[in-house]
């Protein structure tokens, strides 16, 4: 868009004469929503604006196909419209999330973008509205009311799975390795954070592993629910003023481009008037937010120290810790993952108490859900990606201090009650505390069984495999 001498445009809506600047794309609609609303400096990100930008592409085809527009029109609409989606004109997307509760707004910037650019691809004058009107050609066969949860679904759907559903799966991958890894090495179990039974490394490994094998899980049934687009609906799921068959071919060029296998509604009411697949889809990832907070939590833990703490496992090094302690090193990449977990927890709050938004035949809380649905994910992704390559990859198990400090823990007398009884053994570990000796010592000292019995009861592998030993309880 070449700039002219003039700052600024006068354009026409419904409401009258609005100014413009000169050099922009967007209309008078769009400018109202910026005076409207200036309220952050938070703009929708590129995937909700890619998913826009698809929607009218494939709308302007299927219009086409339907008899409702002229090729020359549909043309230039779907050349603007496929340049939003490939990211050139996200400058122009210029609106606050904080706005009118059904994206209207974002959805009419989006028309006015496309709309003005198609009548420059044909020689017309930008805010002109002629020969390519943006809710008479670009907005054909839709609403702001189905329009923008599709965006949000396509959007959610798309960053899913080329994001957060990679990213688990190589931590996944990464986490099943070290467990394999660490599996000969033996080391204390904990339970309230006090010393317990032998458990082996790789099995607390193997845990984390399972966590996340099962985030994917909930991640991806989360596909069922975003897979249906309100699409079709217009403004309140009846769909005055769209053709029956505009929302399927709409959707299956969608398909085709995206490759996933997006449907119509079967409840237009339903996906409009509520948005509990979005509040579903929240829920899902804040369980695997709560999943990556336990598991960075224990690698902080275990890997604590390095000679005043827990210290069984080494973690990556990868930056100064302290200002003003010379060497320290801390597990800064463990706090960042906790950190994007307690944004992920509250922004979930936030979609939920949006999901309780939609009254009659709208939820009117559609931007603050997408942005804090899209951020969630974006966060997650990048927070996994960066967690397993800079820190879980590289962790090592320190066997000597996992062996020492089992040798000097008093749960091992758990090993013994079942052969001497529950109070008796109790007594070995009292003794073992007050005196600073290890339980072996005193078991040993009191010759209260055969050394190579004592041997064989006190081994701490044994104590990992059930069935072995016949201790049991609570802990």
């Amino acid at each position: 868009m070449s700039k002219g001498r003039q700052q600024f445009r006068i354009e026409k809506d419904s409401m009258g004469e609005v100014k413009v600047r000169s050099d922009v794309y967007y209309g008078a609609q769009t400018q109202r929503a910026v005076d409207n609303f200036p309220i952050s400096k938070l703009r929708f990100t590129r995937p909700l604006i890619r998913a826009l930008g698809l929607i009218k592409w494939a709308a302007a085809q299927a219009n086409q196909e339907l008899g409702f527009l002229e090729k020359r029109i549909v043309q230039a609409i779907r050349q603007a419209a496929w340049e939003v989606v490939e990211g050139k004109w996200d400058g122009q997307f210029v609106v606050d999330v904080f706005q009118t509760g059904s994206g209207t707004s974002t959805n009419m910037n989006t028309n006015e973008v496309i709309g003005n650019r198609a009548i420059e691809l044909l020689k017309g004058t930008i805010g002109s509205k002629s020969p390519v009107h943006p809710n008479d050609h670009v907005n054909l066969g839709q609403s702001s009311n189905d329009v923008f949860p599709t965006a949000i679904h396509i959007a959610c759907m798309e960053e899913i799975q080329n994001g957060l559903l990679p990213s688990l799966r190589q931590m996944h991958q990464v986490l099943v390795r070290k467990s394999k890894q660490f599996d000969r090495v033996v080391k204390i179990g904990r339970t309230h954070l006090m010393d317990a039974t032998p458990i082996r490394l790789g099995q607390e490994f193997g845990g984390y592993a399972r966590q996340i094998e099962m985030a994917i899980q909930r991640i991806e049934g989360t596909r069922v629910s975003l897979s249906e687009l309100p699409l079709g609906g217009t403004a309140v799921g009846t769909g005055i003023n769209t053709h029956p068959q505009f929302a399927q071919r709409v959707i299956t060029k969608i398909n085709r481009e995206t490759g996933y296998s997006f449907r119509e509604a079967k409840n237009h009411f339903e996906a409009q008037g509520a948005q509990d697949s979005l509040v579903e889809t929240s829920g899902a990832l804040k369980v695997v937010a709560v999943s990556l907070m336990k598991i960075a939590n224990d690698i902080r833990w275990l890997g604590s120290g390095p000679r005043c703490g827990i210290g069984e496992i080494l973690v990556p090094e990868v930056q100064p810790g302290s200002s003003i302690m010379p060497g320290k090193v801390n597990p800064v990449i463990t706090e960042s993952v906790c950190q994007v977990a307690v944004q992920v927890i509250g922004n979930d709050l936030a979609i939920t108490i949006g999901g309780q938004g939609g009254n009659f035949e709208l939820n009117t809380m559609l931007p603050v859900m997408a942005h804090n649905l899209l951020e969630s994910i974006e966060l997650l992704s990048h927070a996994v990606e960066n967690f397993t390559r800079q820190c879980l990859t590289g962790i090592q198990a320190n066997a000597e201090r996992c062996y020492s400090l089992i040798e000097q823990s008093l749960a091992l007398c758990t090993a013994l009650a079942p052969v001497i009884g529950y109070d008796a053994a109790a007594k070995i570990a009292q003794e073992a505390y007050r005196t600073g000796k290890t339980v072996r010592e005193i078991a040993k000292s009191k010759k209260i069984l055969p050394e190579e019995k004592l041997k064989v009861i006190l081994d701490p592998w044994k104590m990992t495999q059930p069935g072995t030993t016949l201790a049991g309880g609570g802990g």
